[in-house]
Formats: structure tokens, sequence, C-alpha cells
């Protein structure tokens, strides 16, 4: 009998084995940025430690976090998450609960008296650090990991800044935040609480602290309420909101009575009203200028807000102010969508007014120092963070950015990697931007449903007579769901799809954790492992030539 013509081919012959000399287009491994990642302000790898989490590796899921960011019990509570905002899942049901993970992780590490160890050899460099609000203890975790000594000088009596000053209890307890700072200075950080630094140059020099500094970091937070000019009667009481914040760290709450008008729209405004209403105000109003749609508060501090009593005046402006009384004009918006008046006015009942108009850093140390250069309340620095004077870098409220606890964050880290190059007199070179791992490079058909899990919150009752904290924490168990929603947006996680579904056996496993390859004697470019792949790790490329 004649045998088939491919077995009678020699065993050799390309014919028979190498096939892929038939490809126009080859499928390639790739890492590609996950959007969660991306749109991280502190720069967490947050995939590789939702990955970490999935099977119950929290300590090691925790230490990655702590790579780039020292308060994930903090952010967990306080980031606006726009990890979330961006996360890929939103568009197949619900985005990965990546705020309420961190959250966990950060709590187990308090719990359990996780520590953070030093190996790095010293430097035999001093750094200074002004501010020990989110930025600067960020920086100071960072160079001291480093190998450098670092002294922060503040203020205040005990470190946090506007994470304590400026956000509620209900929002950030403060057991919280004192175990998180707490462990930064048990690194080695030198504190120097109550100690307003006026003159850089002296401090830099070491007058007053124990030896001069080779650097300094200046993260001066924004504690100073902006004003505005409001015609008021003599009775009337008008108070700022950072000022009634701060109040609430003293031994005695402020005083803002039964009807309290809040004026301004953004978070710290909704802070202001949230305060009111849980010191007792019966009525507490927020007044802005301009429409929902427009208002610079995130969604879920107005929605949290309004389910606690606070209402709202869209499109109002405050004409006057007296004692027991406000007067407002509503607006109304032109073409250009600017708030006009409108010549209609109402009246309030109001015992204070609290302005929550934004806030500005204290730069007075800053003034007249050749080199640095002020401009619209904040200090201009370059691409490293460093101000026209060497050695000098800023960051945090005191820089042109958004003001949030998660930017500060990172621009404690960047100035850090930035400080440390210039300590050892080289440049820091960011690694090359990956491509982004849109959704439509996914296979989403392999994941299943899988609804988010919702943190639990306090009843209404005592949401608004107690400063507990609103929202719970996750159980072990729910934190083990919502980390295995990740959808691992292009990179490999190694499900195995690329070497089940080749025609050709032309994908090679490599063992765990180190992927796979891909044989091109034998592969014919077909592209189906990359119709196939879930997290879209593959990608298809011109033969080479």
């Amino acid at each position: 009998m004649e045998k088939p013509f491919a077995i009678t081919l020699d065993a050799g012959s390309s014919l028979a084995n190498k096939t892929g000399a038939w490809r126009t287009e080859r499928p390639v491994y790739v890492d590609r940025m996950p959007p969660c990642n991306d749109a991280c302000p502190a720069g967490e790898n947050i995939q590789r430690w939702l990955y970490d989490a999935e099977d119950g590796s929290y300590e090691k899921a925790w230490r990655q976090i702590m790579e780039d960011n020292p308060f994930p019990a903090i952010m967990g509570r306080v980031c606006y998450h726009p990890c979330e905002t961006a996360c890929n899942r939103a568009k197949l049901d619900a985005a990965v609960g990546i705020n309420s993970v961190e959250a966990f992780l950060g709590d187990e590490a308090i719990r359990r008296g996780w520590t953070v160890p030093v190996t790095a050899e010293p430097s035999g460099k001093r750094v200074l650090v002004i501010g020990a609000g989110p930025s600067g203890l960020s920086a100071a975790y960072h160079l001291t990991r480093m190998g450098h000594a670092v002294t922060i000088a503040d203020a205040g009596a005990v470190p946090g800044g506007m994470m304590r000053y400026g956000i509620p209890r209900y929002r950030l307890p403060r057991e919280v935040l004192d175990a998180e700072a707490g462990r930064i200075l048990d690194m080695g950080v030198t504190f120097v609480p109550g100690r307003k630094v006026t003159d850089l140059p002296a401090a830099m020099r070491g007058e007053g602290f124990d030896g001069p500094f080779a650097a300094a970091f200046l993260a001066v937070g924004a504690h100073i309420g902006r004003r505005a000019y409001i015609p008021a009667g003599d009775s009337a009481r008008i108070l700022d909101a950072v000022s009634v914040l701060r109040g609430m760290e003293g031994t005695e709450a402020p005083r803002l009575g039964r009807r309290v008008v809040v004026y301004g729209g953004g978070n710290t405004a909704m802070d202001a009203a949230r305060t009111a209403r849980r010191l007792g105000a019966t009525d507490a109003v927020v007044v802005y200028r301009r429409t929902r749609e427009r208002m610079p508060a995130h969604d879920f501090e107005v929605e949290e807000a309004v389910e606690e009593g606070v209402r709202m005046k869209w499109l109002s402006t405050i004409a006057h102010a007296d004692g027991g009384s406000i007067t407002i004009e509503k607006m109304a918006l032109d073409e250009k969508g600017f708030p006009q008046p409108t010549g209609e006015f109402e009246e309030l009942a109001a015992d204070s007014v609290v302005l929550a108009l934004g806030q500005e850093a204290d730069l007075a140390l800053l003034e007249g120092l050749p080199g640095i250069e002020l401009a619209d309340g904040v200090v201009k620095v370059g691409p490293d963070l460093m101000t026209g004077r060497p050695g000098v870098f800023a960051g945090g409220d005191m820089v042109p950015a958004e003001r949030t606890v998660t930017v500060a964050v990172g621009h404690g880290k960047k100035a850090a990697r930035h400080i440390d190059a210039y300590l050892r007199g080289g440049t820091y070179t960011k690694g090359e931007r990956l491509e982004l791992a849109e959704y439509n490079l996914l296979n989403p058909w392999y994941y299943s449903d899988a609804p988010a899990t919702v943190r639990p919150q306090l009843d209404l009752a005592r949401r608004t007579s107690t400063f507990d904290e609103v929202h719970g924490g996750l159980d072990e168990s729910n934190a083990l769901f919502e980390a295995r929603r990740c959808l691992s947006c292009g990179n490999c996680f190694e499900c195995d799809n690329c070497f089940g579904v080749c025609p050709d056996n032309a994908v090679i496993k490599l063992g765990p954790g180190k992927r796979f390859e891909i044989d091109y004697d034998y592969c014919k470019g077909c592209g189906l492992c990359v119709a196939e792949c879930p997290s879209g790790s593959i990608k298809m490329e011109p033969e080479e030539t």
C-alpha cells in the first residue's frame, strides 16, 4: 500500500516540520500598561498587588503597595480612586473595588504589625523635609529606604498635616493615621514637632537642627482658607472651613449653631457641611454659584452629604450676611457657562456661615529667596520637582497640581527619586511607557459575571450623630473575591488559553511564573492565540524579513 505524501517526506524537511516559513505575521507576548496603574497618581502597581492578594498572599501584596505608597490603610479610605474610574471591568459589569482591597491590606498590616526594613547602606547625606503631611511623609519614607538621613520639621505637634487637619474622622479614623505615620517615624526618620521654618537657608545650614542638610523638600500643606468679601452686619458669624475642620482636632469642637450655611462647592465644603450635621446642626445648607455638573466635589461626597440631610442650593451666591440670616441671590448661567446675577433674592436662616472657597499654602518662607519663583500662590518647579534653587525641591499643595492626598503621595515618591539622584551626582530617568491595555484588546467572553462587593455603611442615625467611620471594611472572603475580579489587563496570568488553542502546538510552557514562548519554526501566524487571550497580552507583528 502506498504511503500518504506527508509521511514520505524527509523528517527534516521544511514542509514536514518547519511550517512557520509560511507566516506573514507572528504573535508576540507583550506587557501592556493596565489602566488602573496608569490612572494612579501615586504610581502604584495595582495589578501586581491584586494578583498577589488573589491567593491570600496578603503580606506580599501589602509590601508591593509599600514599594510606591506608604499609606495603604489611609489611601484605601480617602483616595478618590481614579483607578476604579479607569478600570476595564466597569465595561463588563462593575469596576474592581481596588480601594476596598487596599484598605483591607492596610488594616491587616496594622493589625499584624508588619514593618518595612531599611536595607540600603547609609549614604551619609541628610535631607530636610518641611511639612509632615502626605507628601512630606512619603518623601521621607522613600528617602530613608534609599539610605539617606531625613529630618521632618512641622509646625504641628503630631504628624499628618492636612490628612489630620483637613479630613474628618468619619472618613479617616485617627488611629489609622497614627499607625501609618508612626511606622515611617519608626524607620529612623527624625520628627521635629512645633517647628515652623521661616528661614530656609538658615534651616538648611542646620541652625536649630543637628547639622546641615544636603537637600530640602518643601511640602507645606494648604492650611490657609481663602476669603471672599461678603457684605455683613456686625453680628454675622463668618468662619472658614479649614479652621472649622482644624478645630475638630482641639479639645473643644467649634460652635456653629443649629443652622449652618456652607459657601462653596468642593470636597472641603462637603466635609464642612457633614461635620456641621454631626455637631448638631438641624439644617446644613451648601450654597454654590454654579450647577451640580460644574461642582468640583466628587460625586460620592455629594451623594453622601445629601443622604445625611445636607441641602444644596445650586446657582446661588451670598449677597449679605447678618446675625441669624443670610440673603442669597439666584444666578443663571450665560451662553459661556458663567453664572450671572438675576436680581432674585431669598433669605435663609443661618447661625453661622462657613466659607469653603479653596485653600492656599503658606509660602512666606520662600519670599525673596534667589532662584525660587512664585506665581499664583504656588512654587514653580521643573519636571524633577526641583525649584530654581539647586537642591531645593517642592511638592504637594505647594506646586501646580490637583490637591489630593493621592497626588501628594505621588509627589513625595517622585521627589525622593530625583533627590536621591541629585545627591549621588546623577539624574533619575523614568522607564519607558508601555502601551495602554484598552478594553477592546481583551477577550471578556472568558470572564464570568461577578458583581462588585459593596462596603458596608453606618446607618444614617449614627452617621449624623457620631464621628464613627462611615464605611466599613471588607472581610477576608470579600477581599479575596474582589481581588479575583481583576482581569489582569494587558499582562499574562498563565491561563493556558494560548497553549490549548494553538493548532500547531507551537506554544511552549516555561513553568509556573515563567509564562510561555512561541516556537516560530512551527507557528503559522494564524492569530488564534491573540484572539483567545483573555488579557490582551499577545499581539501580532509583521514577520521579520
